[in-house]
């Protein structure tokens, strides 16, 4: 077979032969570009535990002691294996003895604050009209399989993936003290309730517009809406204060709440919160039941395997203590040299973007203006934080307590702090992101963008790469991120990330008739997975073009510039190869659109891309220029 040519396929001509032979290791879901460097850092991280666990290496501080100590309890098979599932169940006792609605609006806030699974669930986050103040959020459950449209009655594969859940929970509550009548009547519960659920809650598509989620209702409201569940008490026992207004992220959740939960249908939700809070508990305990807890998402995943006890024990302990170990990890392997000339290319980036709106021919003057200012205000987080967040200062590890306990513990001081935040300003300095995590991220309520030390390195970036590679790589990703500041959701927000409307009318007409053509562009395309959602990702896509734009004339702009090198870059970084289950599943909620999409569609939107590669009418890659869409 003739190998691909760029004029055709891009992403095959630069990755063809890479995918041919990689292969994906059996407790992962994909390999390639952003995987290979995640497994990277794994491996670092990895065996620096491993140093300070048996005293080989020092800590480098009280918290990554802490994340070694935990570590050190999940690795503790042999303690584990003894407990068995008797941890989970001693969990259970508060929830199994609330007897009626009456007992449990007696107990919720503290069932809450003990996170188990509650009938709609609270956070504390900016209010997305003043983000000064933060607010109670309210939203409904989570829905055992990973979308709304997987629970049709003609999806077979919704239908196939609830059996290995139900099978998988069968073989569960058979080893709790549960008779076999009630084992079988609170599996029966349990799937009812997430049926009743699904027919509730928004859809991945719906949760992809920001904006609607903003739905401010006085406490009344909402507390009618509840029905048989007392929020009035709930309030008064759960947080400092009663609030007098809660943002509801999903209306018609709320609005057809007692259909789902009330004095009635009580037990089907006690036994569906019992279910739950088992199945996301096995992860702690013995070998076997890690193992068979873990058999619904390796089908979701199409993993063949789970991970290796001490790599479990390493990615649960990370996940905990995230932001102090992307602190270790940023300050250990990302040089002084490297952060510099990244914050080089941030700045280089900015100014073409503020270049490129001052020169847009479809903004007023107004527009312009005002997305400048947006631009100005808005704040670089680059490679790690100075500190841990102070909820970290509150998180220790009991030495006299077992795995499970701990971890519950653990997430009751990070609840517990979360809580406290309604009474406090909102801190601006938070990152949503630890730096050792191979990703990058635009927060439109802080106006903030994020670039975590580990995804600056090769291919996105290395000081041994040409500048056209860098701005193929980490450049356009930094501009992607600045793109989110401009794209469907992230023009809603001011530059302080208030949900302010800074639009002349006519341009934001004219911008959502280019929203629609970015939608159109991409909806129905054929993958091997499915046809692609383009409502679902077009803020993704907006991204990745503005960010492809900037990052080739901030190129183009560079000495010695080399464009198929920064096309080839491109194209190198979305490589990945998944498994089949792993893709359909990514497919139906990712708000990105696949890598091979990515790395081909954005290019046939520039000139460039057709001079560079000589691409003409009838080549695979070209497209009628009045079909490219050019946003920013």
């Amino acid at each position: 077979m003739a190998e691909a040519r760029y004029q055709d396929d891009l992403y095959e001509a630069v990755n063809g032969e890479w995918e041919k032979t990689a292969e994906i290791a059996p407790d992962k879901t994909a390999t390639g570009g952003f995987n290979d460097l995640a497994d990277d850092v794994e491996a670092k991280l990895m065996a620096d535990f491993a140093g300070v666990s048996d005293g080989s290496k020092q800590a480098p501080d009280a918290y990554f002691a802490e994340a070694v100590k935990l570590y050190d309890k999940a690795k503790d098979f042999k303690a584990r294996d003894q407990a068995g599932i008797k941890p989970a169940l001693d969990r259970l006792v508060p929830l199994n003895d609330t007897s009626d609605i009456a007992a449990f609006n007696a107990k919720a806030a503290d069932l809450s604050a003990s996170l188990f699974p509650m009938p709609f669930e609270t956070d504390a986050e900016p209010d997305l009209k003043d983000t000064s103040v933060n607010k109670i959020t309210l939203t409904g459950p989570a829905t055992i399989l990973p979308d709304v449209p997987y629970y049709a009655e003609d999806n077979e594969q919704g239908k196939a993936l609830l059996k290995v859940w139900a099978d998988m929970v069968k073989e569960i509550l058979a080893q709790t003290d549960l008779s076999e009548a009630d084992q079988a009547a609170y599996l029966d519960d349990a799937l009812a309730f997430d049926r009743e659920l699904a027919k509730h809650v928004k859809t991945r598509e719906e949760w992809a517009d920001y904006p609607k989620a903003y739905n401010p209702q006085s406490f009344q409201e909402v507390a009618d809406q509840l029905g048989d569940f007392d929020l009035a008490s709930f309030a008064k026992d759960a947080w400092p204060a009663v609030p007098d207004t809660i943002i509801v992220a999903d209306p018609r959740f709320l609005k057809e709440f007692t259909q789902l939960f009330s004095a009635a249908t009580f037990e089907r939700y006690k036994h569906w919160a019992y279910v739950s809070d088992l199945v996301s508990n096995t992860g702690y305990l013995s070998e076997d039941l890690r193992q068979l807890g873990g058999k619904f998402g390796r089908a979701l995943s199409g993993n063949p395997e789970a991970p290796k006890q001490i790599k479990h024990a390493y990615r649960l302990a990370n996940r905990v203590f995230s932001e102090p170990v992307g602190i270790y990890y940023g300050r250990t392997y990302f040089g002084e040299e490297a952060k510099q000339d990244v914050t080089q290319l941030v700045e280089n980036m900015i100014a073409t973007y503020k270049r490129r709106l001052a020169n847009s021919d479809w903004l007023s003057q107004s527009t312009k203006d005002k997305a400048i200012v947006k631009l100005d205000k808005m704040v670089l987080k680059m490679g790690y934080p100075e500190r841990p967040n102070e909820v970290y200062d509150r998180m220790h590890v009991q030495d006299d307590q077992g795995l499970l306990e701990n971890v519950i513990q653990l997430a009751e001081a990070r609840h517990a702090f979360n809580v406290e935040q309604l009474t406090k300003p909102v801190d601006r300095n938070v990152w949503n992101m630890p730096g050792h995590l191979v990703n990058a991220s635009y927060d439109p309520s802080r106006n903030d963008i994020t670039f975590p030390a580990a995804i600056l390195q090769a291919p996105f970036y290395s000081l041994k790469q040409t500048a056209s590679e860098n701005y193929g790589g980490i450049g356009a990703v930094i501009a992607h991120e600045i793109s989110h500041g401009f794209d469907n959701n992230g023009a809603q927000f001011d530059e302080y990330g208030n949900m302010t409307n800074w639009w002349q009318e006519a341009d934001y007409a004219h911008f959502k008739e280019l929203t629609q053509q970015m939608i159109d562009e991409f909806d129905g395309l054929e993958t091997p997975a499915g046809k692609v959602n383009g409502k679902q990702i077009v803020s993704e896509n907006i991204a990745d073009a503005g960010g492809l734009a900037a990052a080739l004339e901030t190129a183009q702009n560079q000495p010695d510039a080399d464009l198929k090198a920064f096309f080839t870059n491109w194209a190198r970084v979305w490589r990945q190869k998944s498994r089949p289950e792993y893709a359909k599943f990514i497919l139906s909620i990712d708000v990105h659109a696949p890598n091979k999409l990515r790395a081909n569609v954005q290019p046939q939107n520039l000139d460039e891309f057709y001079s560079t590669f000589d691409v003409k009418p009838g080549d695979g890659m070209y497209t009628a220029p009045e079909k490219r869409v050019h946003i920013w």
